[in-house]
């Protein structure tokens, strides 16, 4: 199994716009960073976390051109806004993007993109199957043995029948999410981002959490013999929404996985190689043994 980070940045990425730091001039590739997003790849299938503004940028540079799903950790632009270019997956792959994502999500994603539900649809909308998900264990299966996409000029999107007939989509393709052990299990952990409660993922030995600024108790359960665990952290000073630098090495140094990579970050800290040595030196001052290591787009690691 691998998961590769798409991109490691905050809301505004890094660098950010007509800002001239030390960090968002940094010549150092490990300092541009897309807004955060991963992929897993486990037992032949591509599972995206997050599907942000810089989505198209982000699959060209990976040269990903399949999805067998997407998951959405909660419905913030920075983690939606890139939703819509799903539509070049549907044209070249002749499919539906399979997208897991809460109730809540849902509602936004319905008010955010009303075109993509409408009917009759508009022309060119993305066409998504969406799976609604809770805080339980649910599986994703390879998309390919699911209806093809056929698309008709001036019309849209419709499902080619046996008969070769093309009927159009749904606009209620919406149903729960199941767990039939039939695909790859993937395993919710709840967090709280601010006053919001969102969503990260476990699939094996590998765990991706952003955007948290705290975990419920009852979840550290799910974190238990990690080979990898992503955390977000922002800055060195305490924040409303997310982890400070200090919560994020305290929080990875009771979860104990192998190796814990911070992801989120914005330009708040020093350049890759310097914040690197500061982790080091912070937790050798505290006593945390556990590996931490600030990560960076396309990194990618096995398990």
């Amino acid at each position: 199994m691998k998961l590769t980070f798409m991109g490691t940045g905050t809301s505004l990425g890094v660098p950010i716009v007509g800002c001239n730091c030390p960090v968002c001039t940094s010549a150092d590739p490990r300092d541009k960073r897309f807004r955060a997003s991963a992929l897993f790849e486990v037992d032949g299938l591509n599972i995206l976390v997050d599907c942000g503004p810089d989505f198209r940028s982000q699959m060209l540079r990976a040269g990903v051109g399949h999805l067998d799903g997407i998951l959405l950790t909660h419905n913030h632009k920075d983690h939606t806004g890139g939703i819509d270019d799903v539509r070049s997956l549907n044209y070249i792959d002749r499919r539906a993007a399979e997208i897991f994502c809460e109730q809540r999500v849902l509602e936004s994603l319905q008010r955010e993109y009303p075109y993509a539900f409408a009917s009759p649809r508009y022309p060119g909308a993305p066409e998504w199957h969406l799976h609604i998900i809770e805080n339980k264990p649910f599986t994703v299966h390879p998309n390919k043995e699911d209806r093809e996409l056929v698309w008709v000029h001036n019309v849209g999107y419709g499902y080619k029948m046996p008969d070769g007939s093309v009927k159009a989509c749904p606009t209620d393709n919406i149903e729960p999410a199941v767990n039939d052990g039939k695909g790859v299990q993937v395993v919710p952990i709840r967090g709280i981002h601010g006053q919001m409660p969102i969503l990260g993922f476990r699939i094996g030995r590998i765990a991706y959490l952003t955007d948290f600024s705290s975990i419920p108790e009852e979840e550290f359960a799910k974190l238990e013999g990690l080979e990898h665990v992503t955390l977000n952290t922002v800055s060195y000073a305490p924040h409303h929404s997310h982890f400070s630098l200090d919560e994020a090495l305290q929080i990875a140094d009771r979860i104990r996985a192998k190796h814990t990579w911070l992801t989120h970050l914005s330009h708040n800290f020093p350049i890759h190689e310097e914040f690197t040595a500061d982790i080091r030196r912070i937790c050798s001052e505290r006593g945390i043994t556990a590996d931490i290591r600030p990560a960076y787009d396309g990194l990618e690691l096995t398990a």
